[in-house]
């Protein structure tokens, strides 16, 4: 039998379309997986989902979850990490087209309102879910590194939003950069949103303008911002008559 023969059996070598097709097939089981998960742990919460529910409602056995993602805590941070980036590109957030237009913006308000946007679909994303290992992670150690990178996470995304804000506008005067960045930090906190749009009813759009006002009022010398009224001018002796 010939080289050509051999070809065609399929000996010897995988087929460059063969082994696009499987790599394609992989990454929708893991992104099933992940889909699945961020259904689970949403509804069901940390401790009460299994990893062997997650694979029978994603249509996967167990021994494929533990390949591709080792463990439960594990895969939970992989799901939190796609709701956050919107999707599992290997892309740092502030690489993305939102962040960049965010980055791009000429003045405060235009800056403050892509921003809160970016905010606001994160929130909509990975609120839930970064709730879940915050509350898991009070009786889990093993979820307590992942807790931490969340917090660290949103400082340094915090102390973006401040120093980009500040390149554009005066912060108040006395506010230094780490009391706004821990301003920003408490707003961005994903209590903070599902409070806001759960318990209270509020739209994504009402919290995507209550976030860039607050912060503009909170951290700028906004033109809107109460002022102290300027000190009377000393009278002037009278003219002589």
């Amino acid at each position: 039998m010939g080289p050509d023969a051999i070809a065609r059996a399929g000996g010897g070598r995988t087929r460059p379309y063969e082994s696009a097709r499987r790599q394609g097939q992989a990454r929708r089981t893991r992104q099933r997986i992940l889909d699945t998960a961020t259904a689970e742990f949403s509804s069901r919460g940390y401790a009460a989902t299994t990893v062997a529910a997650i694979a029978a409602a994603a249509g996967v056995s167990v021994p494929t979850i533990e390949q591709v993602f080792r463990t439960k805590a594990n895969l939970l941070k992989a799901a939190i990490d796609m709701a956050i980036a919107g999707d599992d590109e290997p892309v740092p957030v502030l690489q993305r087209p939102a962040a960049v237009t965010a980055a791009a913006a000429p003045t405060a308000e235009t800056f403050l309102a892509a921003v809160s946007a970016l905010i606001a679909d994160v929130a909509e994303r990975a609120a839930g879910l970064v709730l879940v290992a915050f509350e898991a992670a009070a009786g889990d150690p093993r979820l307590q590194p992942l807790a931490g990178q969340l917090r660290d996470n949103r400082a340094a995304m915090a102390g973006w939003i401040v120093d980009g804000l500040a390149a554009r506008a005066p912060l108040r005067p006395g506010l230094d950069r780490s009391h706004a960045v821990d301003v920003v930090w408490l707003l961005m906190d994903p209590a903070v949103f599902t409070r806001l749009t759960i318990d209270r009813g509020w739209s994504r759009q009402q919290f995507q303008q209550w976030f860039a006002d607050s912060t503009a009022r909170l951290l700028t010398d906004h033109p809107d911002r109460p002022r102290a009224a300027p000190a009377p001018e000393p009278a002037r002796p009278a003219s002589p008559g």
